[in-house]
C-alpha cells in the first residue's frame, strides 16, 4: 500500500544538520508517514531515529547510503537490515576509520590551493558530528574563499583531481550490496544521474547491478527532471526492480535548496520480502 514516505534523509551522523531526533520531529510536521535515515557510511544514527519515530507514530525503516568505488558520486542505499553487531555495523566501522583521515587529506589538499584552513575550525562546524565536505566548504566562505558552498564544491570539493587525490580507498559496489544483504536488507541505487552517465551505458550498469543483487532505483528525487524520472521507471519495470524515492534532505544549513520530500510510495516490500 502506498505512504507519504521520504527513504533518503541525512542527520548529523554524518553530515546533516539536524539530531535523528530533530529530524524526526520535521519529518512528523511535513506529514510523512514512512521515514528512513541514510547517513552516510554509518549506520549510528539509526537506534536513536527509531526510538524517536515509534514515539511520533512514524513507520521507520532502517537505512545507509554507502559510496562505491567505480565512479565518482556512486551510491548505493541499503534498507531494513537488522539492528545490532552485522556484517554491515562492521563495514561501516572500516568506512569512518578512512574517514577519519580524510580531514586531513581535504586540509592538504586546499592548502596546495592556498586555503589555510585549520582542523579546529573544521571540527567547531560540525559540532560533534562526523566531519564532511560541507563544513570544509562553510570554512571556505567564512574565510572569503569562495562565495558560497555551491563555488566550494563546482571548483574544489566535487573535481576529479578532488576524488583522484582525497576519496581513496572506497569499497566496491559489489562489496557495498553485499554488506547490507548479508545483514538481511535490500538495496537501492542513489539517485542515478549523478553517476553521469548517458542512458544506454546506465541501463546496462543497471543490469549489472541487478546480477549482483540489486533490489530498487530511486525513481524520484527532487532534482529530476520529468523526462529522468519516466526513463528510471523505465528502467525498474525493465529488470523488474523497485522503486524507491527521496529527498537528500541534509537540512536548511547544509543544502538550503532541498526540503523534506512527500513521494506516495509502497515501502512495504522492504520489511515484508525479508520476513519481518
Amino acid at each position: 500500500m502506498k505512504k507519504i514516505a521520504d527513504l533518503h534523509t541525512h542527520s548529523t551522523a554524518s553530515d546533516g544538520q539536524y539530531t535523528p531526533g530533530e529530524l524526526a520531529a520535521r519529518v512528523k510536521e511535513r506529514g510523512i508517514e514512512v521515514w528512513a535515515l541514510t547517513d552516510h557510511d554509518t549506520t549510528e544514527g539509526t537506534d536513536a531515529a527509531a526510538a524517536a519515530a515509534a514515539a511520533l507514530g512514524i513507520q521507520f525503516i532502517r537505512g545507509v547510503e554507502l559510496s562505491a568505488k567505480e565512479y565518482h558520486t556512486f551510491h548505493i542505499l541499503g534498507y531494513g537490515y537488522r539492528a545490532g553487531e552485522t556484517p554491515l555495523a562492521a563495514f561501516c566501522r572500516k568506512m569512518k576509520q578512512k574517514r577519519d583521515t580524510r580531514e586531513g587529506k581535504i586540509l592538504a589538499y586546499l592548502r596546495d590551493y592556498g586555503f589555510e584552513l585549520t582542523a579546529a575550525e573544521v571540527e567547531a562546524l560540525a559540532g560533534g558530528q562526523i566531519i564532511g565536505r560541507p563544513h570544509f566548504a562553510e570554512a571556505m566562505v567564512n574565510r572569503g574563499y569562495v562565495a558560497n558552498r555551491r563555488e566550494a564544491f563546482d571548483r574544489y570539493l566535487d573535481t576529479d583531481e578532488y576524488h583522484d587525490r582525497v576519496e581513496t580507498g572506497k569499497p566496491s559496489v559489489a562489496e557495498c550490496i553485499d554488506a547490507v544483504k548479508s545483514s538481511g536488507g535490500v538495496v537501492s541505487l542513489a539517485h542515478p544521474y549523478q553517476i553521469g552517465l548517458e542512458n544506454d551505458r546506465l541501463d546496462a550498469l543497471i543490469g549489472t547491478l541487478k546480477e549482483l543483487g540489486l533490489d530498487a532505483i530511486e525513481c524520484h528525487y527532487p532534482k529530476y527532471a520529468p523526462e529522468m524520472s519516466a526513463f528510471y521507471l523505465r528502467l525498474a519495470k525493465k529488470y523488474a526492480l523497485h522503486i524507491t524515492g527521496g529527498s537528500d534532505f541534509h537540512g536548511e544549513r547544509v543544502k538550503p535548496d532541498v526540503a523534506l520530500s512527500r513521494w506516495e510510495l509502497d515501502a512495504d516490500w522492504i520489511l515484508q520480502e525479508k520476513g519481518r
